[in-house]
């Protein structure tokens, strides 16, 4: 079918294909567990701190976090840290990433993952990886997550490093449109 000139000139393909990775950033699908009047979700098997089916991750704190409806909260860069994120699936979060680490394969590299929204699955984030999310839903989210390193607020101490949370851009927290 041939369209007018107009919609010619700016008509394209959607891409479906998978995105980039980031070197280091594990996705673990989860599975959910339903009956009459109820849901599971089974975060992880732990053996001695270590998370099966997160290899080399041992687990020192688990956290519990929460964003006001449409709130940024970023980002967060460690020098030493893992973290594993999971977000409820009544809960919808974009999770941008962002690896600055100097010399890393994917160095520069940006991926941007959408949370929760009915998905059970974590996300391992490992040291420098820039993250951040925003909240897309009308309600108070909730992210829960793993660390592989203690919590310390001693500024000798802190692996909880910052960059500005438009340090990227601000159009990274858009919501892209199709």
């Amino acid at each position: 079918m041939k369209l007018s000139s107009d919609a010619e000139s700016i008509y394209r393909v959607q891409d479906y294909s998978r995105r980039a990775g980031i070197g280091g950033v594990t996705l673990v699908d989860l599975k959910r567990f339903h009956d009459d009047a109820s849901s599971m979700t089974e975060l992880a098997r732990l053996e001695d701190g270590r998370l099966l089916g997160l290899e080399g991750f041992v687990a020192a704190q688990v956290n519990y976090s929460t964003i006001e409806p449409g709130g940024i909260k970023a980002f967060h860069v460690h020098r030493r840290q893992t973290d594993v994120w999971f977000v409820p699936p009544s809960d919808r979060v974009l999770l941008v990433l962002v690896d600055v680490r100097e010399g890393s394969p994917t160095e520069g590299g940006r991926l941007r993952l959408t949370l929760g929204d009915d998905d059970s699955r974590l996300v391992r984030i490992p040291p420098g990886v820039a993250h951040g999310c925003r909240n897309l839903g009308s309600a108070t989210a909730r992210i829960l997550y793993f660390t592989d390193v203690r919590f310390s607020p001693e500024p000798g101490e802190t692996d909880e490093g910052r960059l500005p949370w438009d340090h990227f851009g601000t159009e990274i927290w858009d919501t892209v449109r199709e």
